[in-house]
């Protein structure tokens, strides 16, 4: 299935809140032909860096590059996978520690895909997408965040 598909915009100022997240769930209710939905929250951690403990990440892109990158992958996302609808949020500016960052949200008819396609996102995301953390201390030092 080859369906020009509109760019769906990816980033949001700050935390994605769990309300976002919960009304996002919601919509999806009167979608009768889905049969799984397979959700993947990246969190910010309070990494332990050489003795010094991650407040905060500091999210950056290029936004223009980053939502291209975004869409190019969701396009490859639907060309390898049977899925339904799939969404895709990435925190830029400041997300405290515990936070979450990163919200992909996959709809298929069966589970198996759902999870399949999840995962191949949110590698290709941390592979690919030019968006850039810069990790703040509680001493208010920061460097930049490494992927691992």
């Amino acid at each position: 299935m080859n369906k020009l598909r509109k760019p769906k915009k990816v980033f949001q100022q700050g935390p994605i809140p769990a309300a976002f997240i919960g009304q996002a769930i919601a919509k999806h209710q009167t979608k009768t032909d889905i049969g799984a939905h397979n959700i993947f929250l990246g969190q910010v951690r309070a990494d332990n860096i050489d003795g010094r403990s991650v407040k905060a990440i500091d999210y950056t892109a290029y936004e223009e590059m980053a939502e291209k990158k975004c869409h190019e992958i969701r396009e490859s996302t639907f060309e390898k996978f049977d899925i339904t609808c799939m969404h895709i949020h990435h925190s830029l500016g400041l997300v405290g520690a515990g936070e979450i960052c990163l919200f992909v949200f996959v709809s298929s008819k069966h589970r198996d895909v759902s999870y399949k396609a999840s995962r191949h996102i949110v590698e290709e995301i941390k592979a690919h997408l030019p968006v850039f953390g810069k990790e703040i201390f509680e001493d208010e030092s920061h460097q930049w965040k490494v992927n691992s």
